[in-house]
C-alpha cells in the first residue's frame, strides 16, 4: 500500500512517518474541539446576559416619555431587582470619562446618545449613572465581572495536557510495537539450538521486520540440514569403517610377530575410540533430554563412587541433596569427562558442590599440572589437548572431553570455566541456573 506515492505504509519508516501524522492530526483535533467547545475568544453568556438586561431597561427609559419613567422604572425595578434601577434627581453633574473595563460593551449597546458615569459605591455593590438622550439620568448596580478563564488555564489547559498524555502514550505504544519482533530475535538467537525444539520465528510486523524473520527461519532450517547432513555422512562412514577396522582387527591376529601384532591392535583400538569421540561431540547437541527436576548431589555423589570402584581417589565435598533442574544424564556425562581428565593429570579429585539462591556451582578440582592461562580458553575448543597429552593414544584422549562438557552447560544455560588452584592444579568451575531447588544438609 502506498500513501502519496512514496509513504510505504508496510515497512519501518512508513509506520513511523503515519504515527506521527495521525499523532500531530489527532492532537489538532483534540485542541480544535476544545477550542470550539470552550471558545476563549467569546464573552461569557452570562455577562452579556447582565448587561443586555441593563442595556435594553436603560435604552426603554430613554425612549419613554418623561411622565411614564416613574412607573416603568417601577416595573423594571420589580422585574429585574438585581440591576437596582432607580431615576436620579435632576441637577446632578456627570464625570466626564471613558468608560473602562467591562463598561465598554455596555457604552457599545447603549450608543453614542447615552453617557455612563461612576458614582459612589453602595457598600460592596458598584453603582453607575447613565444620562439619558435628554438629559435625564438614572442609576444602576454593575454587574460583577465574569470573564473565562485565561486561553491556556481551566479547561482548556486540561484539554492540552490530556492530548499530549494521550499522544505520548499512543507513541509509546507504537514503538513498543515496532521494537517487540526485535526483542524476539534476540531472545530466539540466544536460545538457537540445534535439536528444533525452538518454534520458528513469528512472521509478523512492519515489511523490514517480516523479511528478517523469513530469512532468519531459512537460515535456521538451511543450518539444522546441513547439521543434519552432516551427522548422517558421519554415520554411515562410521557404519562402514567398523567393517573394515574388523577385519584388519582379525587378521593383525595372524602376525607371528607379537610386537607388531600389538601396535597393530593398538592402532586398531585407538582408530575405534577416535571414531566413537567425535561422533559422541558431533550428536551431542542433536540428543539433548528433557530438563527435570533431579538431585545433582545424588548425582555427584555417583560419579564419586564409581571412581572409587575403579581404584581413583576422588572425594566430594558437599551438601547431601540439592534439587535443581537439570537434564540428569547429560550433567552426570559432563562431569565423569572433567573428572576422568581430573585423575588422567593428577593423583586425585574432588568434586565440590555449592547452592546459592539461584545457581548451583560445581567445581572439579585436581592436583596435576594444571594449565597456563594462555591456554585456558582455547582448551575449551574440540581436539585441543594439553602439553602433556600430545601423545595420540587413547589413555591421553582425544581432546574432546572439555569441548563435550562445556557443550553440555551451555545448553543448561550455564557456563564452564577453568582456575588455578593453588597450591597447584586446576578448578574446572560449572555455574548453572536454578530454576526449581530445594537443599537440604
Amino acid at each position: 500500500m502506498k500513501l502519496f506515492g512514496f509513504l510505504n505504509l508496510r515497512g519501518i519508516s512508513g509506520q513511523i512517518a503515519a504515527l506521527v501524522i495521525v499523532s500531530i492530526a489527532a492532537l489538532h483535533l483534540i485542541i480544535t474541539a476544545g477550542f470550539w467547545l470552550h471558545r476563549p475568544d467569546q464573552p461569557d453568556p452570562s455577562f452579556d446576559r447582565g448587561h443586555g438586561q441593563l442595556a435594553s431597561a436603560v435604552q426603554l427609559l430613554g425612549a419613554a416619555p418623561a411622565s411614564e419613567r416613574p412607573r416603568l422604572s417601577g416595573d423594571v425595578a420589580r422585574a429585574f431587582p438585581q440591576l437596582g434601577l432607580q431615576i436620579l434627581p435632576p441637577g446632578l453633574t456627570p464625570e466626564a470619562r471613558e468608560p473602562e473595563g467591562n463598561l465598554r460593551g455596555l457604552q457599545r449597546r447603549l450608543g453614542r446618545d447615552y453617557r455612563i458615569f461612576p458614582l459612589p459605591p453602595d457598600g460592596d455593590v458598584r453603582k453607575i449613572g447613565v444620562a439619558l438622550p435628554d438629559g435625564a439620568m438614572v442609576s444602576a448596580n454593575v454587574m460583577p465581572d465574569q470573564h473565562r478563564p485565561p486561553f491556556l488555564g481551566g479547561p482548556w489547559m486540561m484539554t492540552l495536557l490530556f492530548a499530549v498524555i494521550s499522544v505520548t502514550l499512543l507513541g509509546l505504544w507504537a514503538a513498543r510495537a515496532l521494537t517487540a519482533p526485535l526483542s524476539s530475535f534476540a531472545k530466539a538467537a540466544e536460545s538457537f539450538s540445534l535439536n528444533g525444539a525452538a518454534a520458528p520465528l513469528p512472521e509478523r510486523g512492519p515489511e523490514e521486520i517480516r523479511s528478517v524473520a523469513r530469512a532468519l527461519n531459512r537460515m535456521r532450517a538451511r543450518i539444522t540440514g546441513l547439521i543434519d547432513d552432516r551427522t548422517k555422512m558421519l554415520a554411515a562412514i562410521s557404519h562402514d569403517l567398523r567393517t573394515p577396522i574388523t577385519r584388519m582387527r582379525l587378521r593383525s591376529e595372524f602376525i607371528e610377530d607379537e610386537t607388531h601384532r600389538s601396535r597393530m591392535l593398538d592402532d586398531l583400538d585407538q582408530m575405534r575410540a577416535m571414531l566413537e569421540s567425535v561422533l559422541s561431540f558431533l550428536r551431542n547437541d542433536r540428543r539433548l533430554e528433557s530438563m527435570t527436576l533431579a538431585d545433582v548431589a545424588s548425582t555427584l555423589q555417583l560419579i564419586t563412587d564409581q571412581f572409587g570402584d575403579m581404584g581413583r581417589k576422588v572425594a566430594y565435598d558437599g551438601p547431601a541433596h540439592a534439587m535443581a533442574t537439570v537434564r540428569p544424564d547429560d550433567l552426570h556425562r559432563s562431569v565423569t569427562n572433567l573428572v576422568e581428565n581430573a585423575v588422567r593429570f593428577g593423583a586425585e579429585a574432588v568434586i565440590r558442590l555449592r547452592v546459592s539462591g539461584d545457581q548451583i556451582t560445581i567445581d572439579v578440582e585436581d592436583d596435576g599440572p594444571g594449565i597456563s592461562d594462555a591456554q585456558k580458553q582455547i582448551m575449551l575448543e574440540p581436539f585441543v589437548r594439553g602439553d602433556d597429552a600430545r601423545n595420540m593414544d587413547e589413555a591421553a584422549g582425544f581432546g574432546l572431553g572439555l569441548s563435550i562438557a562445556n557443550a553440555i552447560v551451555l545448553a543448561h544455560g550455564g557456563t564452564l570455566s577453568l582456575h588455578d588452584r593453588q597450591p597447584r592444579g586446576l578448578v574446572v568451575r560449572i555455574q548453572l541456573p536454578v530454576h526449581q531447588q530445594s537443599v537440604a544438609a
